[in-house]
């Protein structure tokens, strides 16, 4: 996770820098050294453990005893034209599987990585363009919590909207996977806009919600996702929702050193924590040009000076010992 952004020119340039992760680097005695914290050791996503001859031989393997899924068809795709981790880890028979299932999304996120209409931003993988039946879901999840010890599996991905909006297929999956198996963990990664279907999902069997969040202030969330159809109130009773029946709950906090770790969104972060009783913390980096982002942000409300993201991350961690740092979902059984 970035720690700080070094200086840098930006005179004449009106464009947005792409949807990449930007942080401070320098060169040391031999090589170059960045300014960053190891938050998660697990190797998910390494490329380096993902061999190619092992990929493919997965999808031909998927390919002969499921031709007709198409959900199957299209983390294909993922994992050999677009180099998805998560769609790559499905067919090494690793970790956590996705389940993308949603074309549409209710939110216009800045830095969405699947939709952009602002001509100098690219997305970095076109949004999948079917919305998968309950059949073809529970097919992926059951053939990859067959196989790994722990295995987790995830609606939400970078190649969809909001799983939410996919309500009517997800509800019926998750309830054709746990008649099949009590193994695994099915998770949700999702904006929880719509606290009605996240409830209806956990008696389904639905067991983690990782809420994607670039602040726990109300005007900062709304500057940054632009939500179309829902109100921030929505997003808090959805996590109260699952807190309520038992659920593991996450933050998918996307943070940008300079905003993140200011004085006022650290002290509006605990208090969220402690209303809310989050389990876990997973520290992303926010792909957004990161002057221009802070400026956005300070037009929306004061935040206060830096405190550091460590300096954030060690309070935190007296403060609500239980709580987790890291990076990925983790699997609950």
């Amino acid at each position: 996770m970035n720690r700080h952004f070094c200086a840098y020119d930006d005179e004449g340039i009106k464009d947005l820098l792409p949807l990449f992760s930007y942080g401070a680097i320098g060169f040391g005695k031999k090589d170059f050294r960045s300014a960053a914290i190891l938050v998660d050791k697990e190797p998910r996503q390494d490329l380096r453990q993902m061999p190619q001859n092992g990929i493919v031989k997965g999808v031909k393997l998927m390919q002969k005893k499921y031709p007709d899924n198409r959900l199957m068809r299209h983390l294909e795709t993922c994992a050999l034209q677009y180099g998805c981790p998560a769609g790559k880890n499905f067919f090494l028979k690793r970790y956590e599987a996705p389940l993308p299932t949603s074309t549409v999304c209710n939110a216009n996120c800045l830095g969405c990585i699947s939709l952009q209409t602002q001509d100098n931003l690219c997305a970095c993988q076109e949004r999948i363009s079917f919305t998968p039946t309950p059949v073809e879901i529970a097919q992926v999840s059951l053939e990859h919590i067959a196989h790994i010890k722990k295995a987790v599996v995830s609606f939400g991905q970078g190649c969809e909207g909001e799983p939410l909006t996919a309500f009517k297929a997800m509800e019926p999956a998750i309830r054709l996977i746990r008649k099949k198996t009590d193994k695994g963990t099915i998770n949700l990664n999702t904006n929880a806009s719509l606290p009605r279907h996240v409830e209806k999902l956990c008696k389904a069997g639905l067991d983690s919600m990782r809420v994607s969040l670039n602040s726990v202030r109300e005007n900062c969330y709304q500057t940054y996702f632009r939500p179309k159809s829902y109100q921030f109130a929505d997003v808090l009773k959805s996590i109260h929702v699952a807190k309520q029946q038992g659920k593991f709950v996450s933050i998918n906090y996307l943070n940008c050193p300079g905003f993140t770790d200011s004085e006022k969104e650290f002290i509006a972060l605990k208090k969220f924590i402690d209303t809310y009783k989050i389990d876990m913390i997973q520290w992303r980096n926010l792909n957004y040009d990161p002057k221009k982002y802070c400026e956005l942000m300070l037009k929306t409300e004061d935040y206060g000076r830096p405190l550091g993201m460590e300096t954030i991350i060690k309070q935190l961690s007296i403060h609500f010992p239980k709580l987790i740092h890291g990076y990925f979902n983790p699997p609950l059984f």
